[in-house]
């Protein structure tokens, strides 16, 4: 009998133990096929020094309250495995495996996650094991290609929306105008920051622009635009992705200095909000204020769509049914069959074709010069951020699940 092992990396969402809950209680239920479900202690990292624990000592009211506790459970990691899969780190990885009577491996992750499972996938043909491999998706981004949607992306967008809408509330009690700009998280894609038009309750609702790093954004035309919106309006919210850039490729935020790398390469961005504040008081004269949503938009329970968190649970659960079959170096997908009712089922795609590709938001939802987001995209959007879970509380506050 073989035993099962899952893994957290990149980083967490509202839901991303949701979809641990799933993979412990699918594995669990085939205890004539698998005879422990380990997890991984901080990813693939956290495992190579051994550090892992057994997934059916908890209790069921840990279990039960993962899928309402912010964070990754057992931990995250941004490891990148070696593209060489020579490299004796893939030897050392089966060894561990195998000393553990490892047959199915998944992991629960974003784009480099499931670079991590297409790695390990192709190596075990080289170290010549069954190991079966699967990817669980998980993002806020909601960057992950062949898929409709990641879980995370429902509860991230739906934070944003009630965000901007509670910003907005709070900017318009007052006579005088201003600007207040806020940033979102979104590299290269922009779905986070479209989910922003998702607050508007009227036509010409807050936010009156906003920015997706799809379209180059112009610095001038974004001053002319904010000056014709105070000829109807003094209070404007204009929400911004952290990696909105200009014609020749620069992210805004890089206007402020140099930008670091984090352990992928991937450029560091954050500022570009404040960039904006700076040029809109010093070329109109006004109040103006920038707001950073930062990680706030991946870890608040209290707007987790219950929608994104039963998906979620739903991934993972298929994720150890694709396994017991057979299948190895695959990511489960989500397939919507219909907007109204809101129906999908769950599929599975060639990791090798998702991993180090971006899926990006559609230009022809992206409106208005690249100012606004479409009807099309509210459409596909408003199904995930549906429902609210009953969070489990102690002393007025949730009462999460906590690793000792």
């Amino acid at each position: 009998m073989k035993n099962l092992i899952v893994g957290q990396s990149g980083g967490p969402t509202a839901v991303i133990n949701s979809s641990l809950y799933g993979v412990i209680q699918e594995g669990l239920a085939h205890s004539e096929e698998i005879g422990h479900v380990y997890g991984m202690i901080n990813g693939i990292q956290g495992f190579l020094k051994g550090k892992y624990m057994d997934l059916a000592e908890l209790d069921s009211q840990t279990l039960t309250a993962l899928r309402t506790t912010p964070g990754a459970y057992l931990g995250s990691c941004r490891y990148k495995l070696p593209e060489n899969l020579s490299d004796p780190v893939y030897a050392e990885l089966f060894r561990k495996f195998e000393e553990l009577s490892i047959g199915y491996f998944l992991y629960i992750g974003g784009n480099d996650s499931m670079d991590t499972v297409s790695k390990l996938s192709r190596a075990a043909e080289i170290h010549k094991s069954s190991i079966r491999f699967i990817g669980v998706p998980k993002t806020i981004d909601n960057d992950l290609i062949l898929t409709d949607h990641t879980p995370g992306f429902g509860s991230a967008a739906k934070y944003v929306a009630a965000s901007v809408c509670e910003i907005g509330l709070d900017a318009s009690g007052y006579e005088a105008k201003s600007v207040t700009i806020i940033e979102i998280m979104g590299r290269h894609a922009g779905w986070l920051t479209a989910a922003a038009a998702l607050s508007r309750k009227f036509e010409g609702d807050n936010p009156i622009l906003i920015y997706l790093p799809e379209v180059a954004f112009d610095q001038e035309d974004f001053i002319r635009r904010i000056e014709k919106a105070f000829e109807t309006k003094n209070s404007l919210i204009v929400c911004v992705s952290e990696g909105i850039h200009d014609a020749e490729g620069k992210f805004i935020c890089e206007y402020t200095g140099s930008a670091g790398t984090d352990t992928f390469g991937h450029k560091m961005l954050t500022g570009c909000g404040k960039y904006l504040e700076n040029l809109v008081r010093e070329r109109l004269g006004i109040k103006v204020r920038s707001v950073e949503l930062n990680l706030c938009q991946r870890c608040s329970i209290f707007s987790q769509s219950l929608t994104d968190a039963r998906e979620a649970a739903l991934a993972g659960s298929s994720a150890v049914e694709a396994a017991l079959k057979g299948e190895s170096g695959k990511m489960v997908s989500f397939v919507r069959t219909s907007d109204e009712p809101y129906e999908l089922t769950c599929s599975l795609e060639d990791v090798n074709s998702i991993c180090n590709q971006e899926k990006k938001v559609p230009l022809e939802w992206i409106t208005k010069d690249g100012t606004d987001v479409s009807e099309e995209f509210l459409t596909y959007a408003r199904p995930l951020i549906q429902g609210n879970p009953a969070i489990p509380m102690k002393n007025g506050l949730p009462d999460y699940a906590y690793r000792r």
